[in-house]
C-alpha cells in the first residue's frame, strides 16, 4: 500500500501534517510482502524524520 505523497514540500507542511504524513509512512511499510516502493517509501520516512528532529532541534534551542 504505497502512501500518497503530502501536498506540499516536507518542509512547509505543518507539525499535524507532518505527524499524519510519518503515520501513513509507517503503516505502508508495516503490510507483509514484498512492495515495489519500499524504498521510495523508506526515503520518504528517513525525510520526514530528519524533518521532525529539526524542528524538535529549534524548538529545543528557543529558535523561530
Amino acid at each position: 500500500m504505497p502512501a500518497p505523497a503530502p501536498a506540499h514540500p516536507i518542509g512547509a507542511l505543518t507539525t499535524y501534517e507532518l505527524a499524519a504524513y510519518r503515520r501513513e509512512l509507517e503503516d505502508a511499510l508495516t503490510v507483509s510482502g514484498p512492495s515495489p516502493g519500499r524504498d521510495d517509501l523508506r526515503r520518504q520516512l528517513t525525510a520526514v524524520l530528519t524533518e521532525q528532529e529539526s524542528r524538535a532541534h529549534i524548538a529545543a534551542s528557543g529558535q523561530a
